[in-house]
């Protein structure tokens, strides 16, 4: 029950970051998460910096970043089930954060490390990481939550 419902809630969760789109629309930011990761994975990257328009390339990022947020989810889940937190608002928010940050480290590395990186705004891409992480962890918990039926509200703050 536990997979399926990391399954479940680590799709929803990573859907739900999918404002990081309109975020790059709005701004004219590169912020497109999927197509990042796509270009790096697949070492993609335009020779201007640009990301890769690659039906492909797009194609796999898609995957790895949902296949993230699973794994992700299933290590809030086994923090849950070790009593370490609720599966309440609070939780999933602190829960984002120690998320964000380490997704942030993540990135700043794979950037760090990857032979041709695409030319990006990378400190405001890691610090729109961190917020689109949060929402991933209210996301997620509040998907659990409602598949587990705790007996406490959602918004409880213990």
């Amino acid at each position: 029950m536990k997979l399926l419902y990391a399954v479940i809630g680590g799709l929803a969760a990573t859907a739900a970051m999918a404002f990081l789109y309109l975020l790059s629309y709005v701004t004219h930011r590169v912020m497109k998460v999927t197509r990042i990761l796509g270009t790096m994975l697949m070492n993609r990257t335009q020779p201007d910096g640009s990301l890769s328009e690659a039906t492909n390339t797009k194609g796999y990022g898609t995957v790895a970043h949902y296949l993230v947020g699973i794994i992700f989810a299933l290590f809030y889940i086994a923090l849950w089930h070790s009593d370490v937190g609720l599966i309440n608002a609070s939780w999933g928010f602190l829960f984002g954060l120690a998320h964000g940050l380490i997704a942030m480290f993540i990135w700043y590395l794979f950037f760090m490390v990857h032979p041709k990186p695409p030319l990006i705004a990378l400190r405001t891409y890691l610090t729109t990481l961190v917020f689109a992480h949060i929402v991933f962890g209210l996301v997620l918990t509040y998907t659990v939550y409602l598949l587990a039926k705790p007996d406490y509200p959602f918004w409880s703050l213990y």
